[in-house]
């Protein structure tokens, strides 16, 4: 005995709904992506293009107080702008933190800033520069 099958005719009734369904599903997925895109791109490019200031902690060295810290910042010419470091205890407590300002021509300066604590801070931690 043989199975009757379910399938309609090929070509005959047009396409189904299943077919109408994924090509929409596809379009819908493509301009979602793009969209996508588009916005990673528009972010990239204000982080990467728009941040004319950036810096790293070379090293530190603690004292009771107060933590000395190396930095290297890198800038444009011209630019200025500041940027914040802070410390942390053994517990995690934040017991400093600090804005450091970087004026001038100069577009590579090292620097080396010390950051009061109110305790003994295990830590010297750039949280990040921004150009005025």
């Amino acid at each position: 005995m043989s199975t009757a099958s379910t399938r309609l005719p090929e070509g005959r009734y047009g396409r189904s709904s299943d077919e109408r369904a994924n090509r929409r599903l596809k379009v819908i997925g493509a301009v979602l992506g793009a969209l996508l895109l588009a916005l990673v791109g528009y972010f990239a490019y204000h982080y990467v293009g728009q941040n004319k200031i950036s810096g790293e902690v070379i090293r530190f060295e603690l004292s009771k107080d107060s933590v000395r810290v190396h930095l290297e910042v890198r800038k444009d010419a011209g630019a200025g702008g500041y940027c914040t470091v802070r410390s942390q205890a053994e517990n995690g407590a934040e017991v400093g933190r600090a804005d450091f300002r970087f004026d001038g021509d100069a577009t590579r300066i090292d620097k080396v800033v010390t950051l009061r604590t109110t305790s003994p801070g295990t830590t010297a931690e750039l949280l990040g520069c921004h150009a005025d």
